[in-house]
Order: structure tokens, then C-alpha cells, then sequence
């Protein structure tokens, strides 16, 4: 049975938040790093050196973090979270959408120390590449943005498989619930496709 216009417009609304709110926020760091990588690589004659370790800085980090870090864990669960949400709303979880997508709170105590950790070691290495000289640190920031844009992309495709239709095959990792992924994704499928007529309830 299929759910009420309402609640599927709902489910929708909770899911674009939180997932397009994650989104958003690796935009913002993309923009910040390749615009300061593109300032400091353009004023910067880089030696053969340094050629070579921004190439296969690049090659590493997109492989290492756009693909397996976010193509294949961070990006789907991301999507699987949004579309659990969608269907256990409550308020403040609805209210920190994008933070409960990225699983910094309400998740498994395995995930909960990842996520924690994960982010703390991002911060010390933000603290860490801000002390390298130039050239370095835009050859850094520039790898890490082109890593940070593949697991937007990522996101993105995710989410528009899970509109059609297709959510992703990972558990959203909650606390004592099993995931049920199908659900939600079906309706909202269904909505973001224009199923459904004026008579529908």
C-alpha cells in the first residue's frame, strides 16, 4: 500500500536535507582548498620533483579516499542513513539531518569511534598541512580537493539511484534497529518520478 502524497513529499524533503546537506558542506571544502591550491600553484614554478608528487599524490588520494573511502563506504551510507531517517524521523535528528547522514551521532558504537576518530584525524592533518610551505601544502590541498569532488559526485549518484528506485546495499548502521532500506526508497522513488495522480490519497 502505497503511502499518502504527504508523507512521501515528507520522506523526500528529510532525505534532499540530509543528503544535500552533506553535499553542500564538501562543496564548501572543495571550493576552499582547489581555490587556494590554484593560487598557490599558479604563483609557483614547481620543479620536475614536484611534478611527479603531485601527480602520483593525485593518483593516490583519489584511489585511497575518492574511490575506496567514499565511492565504496562513506557516500552509500551516507544515502542509506538519509533514507532510514526519512522513515524514523524524529525531531532533532531531522533538525542535525546532514550530522546523522555522516553518522557523528545516533549509529553503532563500531561506527560512532570510525567517525569520531576519522574526523579528528582529518582536523590534526588540516593542523599538520597548514605548517608545510607553499608548494607542498597546494599540492596537498590540491589532491585532497580532487579526492573531496569524487566522493560529492559520489553522493550525488547514490542519492538519484535511491530516487529511482535503487538504494544503496549498506545498513545504516543504527543502534539496535535493523535497517530496512527498501521502504522508504520505493516511496520516495515513486514521488521523485511523479508517480501518482491528483486522486491519490
Amino acid at each position: 500500500m502505497r503511502l499518502p502524497r504527504r508523507e512521501q513529499r515528507l520522506r523526500l524533503a528529510v532525505v534532499l536535507w540530509g543528503v544535500l546537506g552533506v553535499a553542500l558542506v564538501l562543496v564548501e571544502a572543495v571550493y576552499r582548498l582547489a581555490a587556494t591550491a590554484a593560487r598557490s600553484l599558479t604563483t609557483h614554478t614547481l620543479t620536475t620533483g614536484q611534478l611527479t608528487l603531485l601527480a602520483v599524490w593525485t593518483v593516490v588520494i583519489a584511489y585511497v579516499e575518492g574511490y575506496r573511502g567514499f565511492q565504496q563506504r562513506f557516500s552509500p551510507r551516507v544515502v542509506a542513513r538519509a533514507l532510514y531517517l526519512a522513515e524514523h524521523r524524529r525531531p532533532l535528528h531531522v533538525a542535525l539531518g546532514p550530522l546523522f547522514c555522516m553518522a557523528l551521532f545516533h549509529t553503532t558504537r563500531r561506527r560512532l569511534i570510525a567517525t569520531w576518530a576519522l574526523t579528528l584525524g582529518i582536523v590534526a592533518l588540516i593542523l599538520l598541512v597548514r605548517q608545510m610551505p607553499p608548494p607542498y601544502r597546494a599540492i596537498v590541498d590540491a589532491g585532497v580537493a580532487l579526492a573531496l569532488a569524487w566522493g560529492t559526485i559520489s553522493i550525488l549518484v547514490f542519492l538519484a539511484q535511491a530516487l529511482a528506485g535503487r538504494p544503496p546495499g549498506v545498513a545504516p548502521e543504527v543502534p539496535g534497529e535493523a535497517p530496512r532500506l527498501a521502504g522508504p526508497a520505493d516511496e520516495i522513488a515513486h514521488r521523485a518520478a511523479g508517480a501518482g495522480s491528483a486522486c491519490d490519497p
